[in-house]
């Protein structure tokens, strides 16, 4: 870590020196964000997850920028150009577009018009254009007519040093940055169809005739004229008005009204037609698309992080089938522990419609596997599935959840299910990934690529580094947020806990396997390759019921177990009784067992835990239920009134299941009373709520929605 960046970053994130400096140093040394928040707040003055992540992405984009300085510094120096003001100039530059505008004469090129010009010999030429302070152009031009250099004709002479004029003013650095903030004030960008693909681009129709300020569109549409123009529908331009910047750049070029200055204004055009404006245009759609990806990879993150952090119902049997019609439901058995115990397949609907044969199954199953829940996947005939479950009497009491099976099939086709049910073919697998999710969506959901989990929007056409990362960094949080409990934990699941890799993960669970549960976190270090450091950024997310020390399945770190042991000692208790005693845990002074190692925060964390061990920060489960009367999108009529479930949450609004297989948009402007809002912050995924159908276009499978008063 170079913490020479660290004023560099204060500044930029507005966090005190001292807290990036430490936090600097705590990554050096591989502590991972989980980590940093949760066990070293005194190091870091209690910086959150979000800070931490922050001062990470900050440092690596300085430590980019450092790169890209010292590449373009041996570039110079090789061409022995560097002069003490040049690499003055290069120090002081803090951001890309700054640093390329000063290498940009030094760069090495192609064979441009102005290298021509400049080999036939007509920069002088060039130069007393510049100077303007000549009226009579042509008698200079025509010292520089030579058949030997290949300069034929005075007229060739001028233009070949207007190219060369034309090159000194797109690399003009104050110009590019005036050039450069026309462009992010005024610019529109213009979508058009490209001509006779108007039939096959009818999914763009709203972009064949658009346009808008570019740094001012939202960025569901940046994203969706980009996608439509890599498609080859449509054709995008990205432009200020040229004649106000045309003028800009006359008044920095153009001295007088002497014929030599007609010639530079000339090749002040030529620059930014050719030059200047195809260059800052790519400059701006950078920063629009990176801006718009950064936007939308915010959405989808923020959506996978509700997805993961959904309420888990928690060990129950569970009774999991994927509905079909033809090929028909696919139906599982789950222990508490999420094994399968039974597979086969019922035909309840047409065309065999075998309604009471699959009751009859269902019932036999839910009496022999004592089934306490009954997972239906919310796709194909799921409604039709869940109709007839509700229809059923059974002689315990038992719920029925309709599952998001999203995923699913791409979990059932992978080497992880492969794996985990080597015997059993994709239907099977895809009917226990449901029946899972409903135990436990986070340690299901951890096994699929988070873009096909199916929530957010454009994660096909988003910078795919970017996603990448946004969404491990999601997992991550979850994971170790919640915690993972160590004799039942997946290798996928282990492998986000704080400290850990696949490969570790993998041993983690071999051992497991060979030398049954784990009964303590310091038999970890057992694990083959599992070091000391590893064991403190890992130990205190992974929990293990029933351990011989009661805090292993807490989130105190071993690290200060000898706290907790001095306060039961203090308070005449051993640990069994104190933890989850409130009574005596409120006798406890925390100011007694400050140490300089662990400060006041790592006290209270502490104390928060004792009280509620064990807590899980999702929410309670809750059943949510759709209308019984409404089962297609021809039942829905305009101006009802529908219970709905979020299940996709973007920037331009909420898609929301109302069980009809088509869901309905809530747009953002439904939001809000008016008042411009963030979906996310009025929306959460899985949040049941009342809808008003507004509109309903039957042909496009459309339906439009308000919140209902």
């Amino acid at each position: 870590m170079n913490l020479n960046f660290t004023d560099k970053i204060s500044r930029a994130l507005n966090i005190p020196s001292w807290q990036v400096k430490n936090t600097l140093e705590l990554f050096s040394e591989d502590a991972t964000v989980p980590f940093i928040a949760r066990y070293r707040k005194e190091k870091t003055g209690s910086l959150d997850e979000v800070q931490i992540t922050a001062i990470r992405d900050e440092y690596e984009r300085l430590e980019a920028l450092e790169k890209r300085r010292e590449a373009i510094i041996a570039s110079i120096i090789e061409q022995e150009k560097m002069t003490p003001e040049l690499q003055k100039s290069i120090d002081q530059v803090q951001t890309i577009n700054e640093l390329e505008d000063i290498y940009l004469p030094y760069k090495p090129k192609r064979r441009t018009k102005a290298t021509i010009a400049r080999e036939k010999g007509l920069e002088p030429l060039a130069k007393m254009l510049m100077a303007q302070s000549y009226n009579n152009p042509k008698t200079m031009a025509e010292r520089f007519v030579s058949e030997e250099k290949g300069v034929h004709s005075i007229e060739e002479a001028l233009s070949g040093s207007c190219d060369i004029i034309a090159e000194w003013v797109s690399e003009h650095i104050s110009s590019r940055e005036r050039l450069r903030n026309l462009f992010r004030r005024k610019a529109l960008i213009t979508s058009s169809v490209v001509k006779n693909k108007q039939t096959d681009a009818q999914k763009y129709t709203d972009w064949f005739d658009w346009n808008e300020l570019a740094t001012k569109a939202p960025s569901h549409r940046i994203l969706a004229m980009f996608r439509g123009e890599n498609e080859g529908f449509l054709r995008l331009k990205i432009e200020p008005d040229n004649e106000e910047a045309l003028d800009m750049l006359d008044r920095s070029f153009v001295k007088n009204d002497s014929l030599s200055a007609e010639y530079v204004s000339k090749a002040v055009e030529d620059s930014y037609k050719r030059l200047l404006s195809p260059s800052i245009e790519n400059e701006i759609r950078s920063e629009i698309k990176e801006a718009a990806d950064k936007k939308a990879i915010a959405v989808f993150s923020e959506n996978l992080k509700q997805l993961l952090l959904a309420p888990p119902l928690g060990g129950k049997n569970v009774l999991a089938i994927d509905p079909g019609f033809r090929t028909g439901c696919k139906v599982v058995c789950l222990n508490r522990q999420g094994d399968l115990l039974h597979n086969e397949t019922i035909y309840p609907h047409p065309p065999q419609n075998e309604v009471g044969a699959a009751m009859n199954k269902i019932t036999s199953l839910v009496k022999a596997y004592k089934i306490e829940a009954i997972a239906i996947g919310n796709g194909t005939a799921g409604r039709e599935t869940e109709d007839m479950i509700r229809r059923m009497k059974f002689d315990q009491d038992l719920i029925a959840v309709m599952v998001n099976e999203s995923g699913a099939s791409i979990y059932s086709a992978s080497d992880v299910a492969r794996r985990e049910f080597p015997d059993y073919d994709v239907t099977v697998r895809g009917s226990v990934s449901i029946g899972r999710r409903l135990q436990d969506p986070l340690a299901e959901l951890v096994k699929i690529d988070p873009k096909s989990i199916g929530v957010g929007q454009y994660q096909h056409d988003v910078n795919q580094k970017d996603l990448k990362q946004s969404l491990e960094d999601v997992v991550v949080h979850c994971v170790n947020l919640v915690g993972v409990d160590l004799n039942t934990a997946s290798r996928e699941l282990l492998s986000y806990v704080s400290g850990m890799s696949a490969s570790l993960a993998e041993k983690v669970v071999l051992y497991r396997e060979e030398n049954g549960a784990f009964t303590s976190r310091k038999t970890l270090l057992k694990v083959p390759r599992f070091g000391n450091k590893t064991f403190e950024q890992a130990a205190g997310f992974l929990r293990i019921r029933n351990a011989k020390n009661p805090l292993d399945n807490s989130a105190v770190h071993p690290e200060s177990y000898h706290i907790v042991e001095k306060m039961a000692k203090d308070l005449h208790a051993d640990l069994e009784t104190l933890i989850g005693n409130k009574t005596l845990i409120d006798m406890i002074q925390p100011k007694l067992y400050i140490t300089p190692q662990f400060g006041l925060p790592t006290i209270n964390d502490i104390i928060t835990e004792l009280k509620r061990p064990w807590r899980d920060p999702r929410k309670m489960f809750e059943i949510l239920e759709f209308d019984q009367n409404i089962r297609t999108i021809e039942d829905v009529k305009v101006g009802m009134t529908l219970s709905g479930i979020v299940t996709n949450i973007t920037a331009f609004g909420a898609f929301i299941d109302l069980g009809v297989h088509t869901s309905g948009l809530l747009h953002v402007s439904q939001l809000g009373n008016g008042k411009r809002v963030e979906v996310s912050q009025v929306l959460s995924l899985n949040q049941s709520l009342k809808v008003k159908i507004l509109d309903v276009d039957y042909e496009r499978k459309r339906i439009s929605l308000g919140l209902a008063n």
